[in-house]
């Protein structure tokens, strides 16, 4: 199965408290990078939810996703609120021309490098669409830590399944690719990108049931908590997924 496959899946579970904490986590780190950004490049944009608060900030925001559902699910929340974001329905590999060549502040990649096959070319071509001295904002599944979930969860087969590996089984039922923080490292330092910042996202909830709501727990301590957690040593090493956000050099 593919993500395209699963997603119907996906927004399903758009409220759930697993995905609201991710969305608030991701966002709320971001925010201390916009300094100097204008215009944004959100590839792999889904239903919009970081392209929509982006240009709720009076940022000019283009958003790519292969999905024409997503995308249209996008284009009403833009009109919704009154806001004007560009939809471009196009693949990594094809990015810059269905850009238009355009090059941008800050190009984000959240949840879309696991699902790829080459996630370092993938971050070259995202690189590429940025303008120097500007900033490329990514995620990754967190390889250095894919045996806490099952671990936390108490299903110990799996968790020792874990150890030494880098292919997953996410919660779509998707098989994806996790990725090392040293890994990702190297990769920025071979493409000119420095590293401004790294984060965890979705430390203490992560073996939490998809089913959970954010009704269930008292959301406001648990969002604060998880912003902590995700900035935080030993904690953000813990992320379901690590957030980083890398400055391009000339």
């Amino acid at each position: 199965m593919s993500f395209r496959e699963s997603e119907g899946v996906w927004a399903e579970r758009l409220g759930s408290l697993r995905n609201t904490v991710r969305q608030h986590v991701i966002a709320t780190q971001l925010d201390g990078h916009l300094d100097g950004v204008a215009d944004v490049l959100d590839v792999g944009c889904g239903q919009g939810t970081q392209a929509l608060r982006l240009a709720t900030r009076g940022l000019t925001v283009t958003g790519v996703d292969l999905s024409e559902n997503l995308l249209s699910q996008m284009r009403a929340g833009a009109r919704a609120q009154g806001l004007n974001v560009e939809a471009i329905c196009s693949d990594v590999a094809h990015l810059n021309e269905a850009v238009g060549g355009r090059r941008f502040d800050l190009v984000c990649a959240h949840g879309l490098l696991m699902y790829l096959d080459d996630a370092y070319e993938a971050l070259d071509t995202l690189t590429r669409q940025t303008r120097p001295e500007g900033r490329v904002s990514f995620t990754v599944r967190n390889g250095d830590a894919l045996a806490y979930r099952p671990g936390v969860r108490g299903d110990y087969s799996a968790a020792l399944a874990a150890f030494g590996t880098t292919d997953y089984r996410n919660e779509l039922g998707v098989n994806a690719q996790a990725h090392t923080r040293a890994q990702v490292m190297r990769w920025c330092e071979h493409l000119g990108l420095v590293i401004e910042a790294w984060y965890g996202v979705r430390v203490f909830t992560d073996g939490m049931s998809s089913d959970v709501q954010p009704s269930d727990v008292d959301i406001t301590t648990c969002l604060a908590a998880e912003e902590q957690a995700g900035r935080r040593d030993p904690y953000r090493a813990f992320g379901s997924m690590l957030h980083f956000v890398a400055s391009r050099q000339g």
